[in-house]
């Protein structure tokens, strides 16, 4: 009889199985804290999964209505989802607010409700509900002493999520969503059809290399804000920096053709940058 999987190993699968750059920074930490991140990496990849893959809307926002539910279970102490139950077991160590956890499924909601953003401002909204939530709920496990390392993980959540948005922008296009503001859209003259239709330009080129400018705007100042004394225990997020960044680089060595193709970095390459930066501390 096949044995069922324990809360932590499902979530330790549902991490591995993502491929996600993220994978490579919980691989050097300590025990407790790393069931803790991959924890919670697996919650958002739950209600992550709940958008992208169901493609009735109404049904998505049934599941996320659940998932809201379950978050009350949770802190309730009567968890259903393996997930949940995971991170029960992590509550009484590390400080992880309900309304921070709720904040990530308001920023999937958007996604049911709207697939254009006018400016960066909503745009910042969107990063701000899916990665610096996430950020500083990551620098609540890895653990600091000095308050301005949040400002730092709140940075660094928005250099991630811009950088998934450069990424993805023609992965998302074939899904309908187009992140890009649509007011930088009429600024670099790239009509949303070029985008959807994959049509490359060299102001789409142009467009990207400001959005590449940009993230590498909110890189360089999470940076400069985090403090000397926290600087070890946060080398998970500098180790998915160092990667991230890379792939940044990838991106505009290639002329930003990111239309057509998503460009990634080898698991062995991963594996090495992160290796490396741990060693760096």
């Amino acid at each position: 009889m096949k044995r069922l999987m324990t809360p932590d190993e499902y979530c330790q699968q549902k991490a591995a199985s993502s491929g996600s750059s993220f994978y490579y920074s919980f691989l050097f930490l300590p025990p407790n804290r790393r069931r803790a991140i991959t924890a919670l990496y697996a919650f958002c990849r739950e209600v992550d999964d709940v958008v992208d893959e169901c493609s009735d809307p109404q049904l998505a926002a049934s599941k996320l209505v659940w998932w809201r539910q379950e978050l009350d279970r949770l802190y309730a102490g009567q968890p259903q989802h393996p997930v949940t139950q995971a991170l029960q077991r992590v509550l009484p160590e590390f400080s992880l607010p309900q309304e921070q956890l709720l904040e990530i499924i308001d920023g999937m909601e958007m996604d049911l409700q709207q697939t254009r953003y006018l400016d960066f401002k909503a745009l910042s909204l969107y990063c701000y509900r899916v990665a610096s939530v996430v950020g500083l709920l990551a620098a609540e496990i890895f653990g600091y002493t000095d308050r301005q390392t949040q400002k730092y993980a709140h940075d660094l959540g928005m250099a991630f999520q811009l950088t998934n948005i450069i990424r993805d922008v023609g992965e998302d296009a074939r899904r309908g969503r187009v992140y890009l503001p649509i007011d930088e859209l009429k600024r670099f003259d790239v009509p949303v059809a070029d985008i959807l239709n994959s049509r490359y330009s060299d102001n789409f080129r142009k467009l990207m290399e400001f959005q590449i400018e940009r993230a590498e705007h909110y890189y360089v100042q999470a940076m400069a804000q985090l403090p000397p004394i926290d600087r070890k225990t946060q080398r998970p997020g500098l180790v998915m920096a160092a990667i991230y960044r890379t792939l940044l680089d990838e991106i505009k060595r290639d002329g930003c053709q990111v239309l057509s193709q998503r460009t990634s970095l080898t698991p062995l390459r991963k594996l090495w940058i992160a290796w490396r930066t741990w060693i760096k501390g």
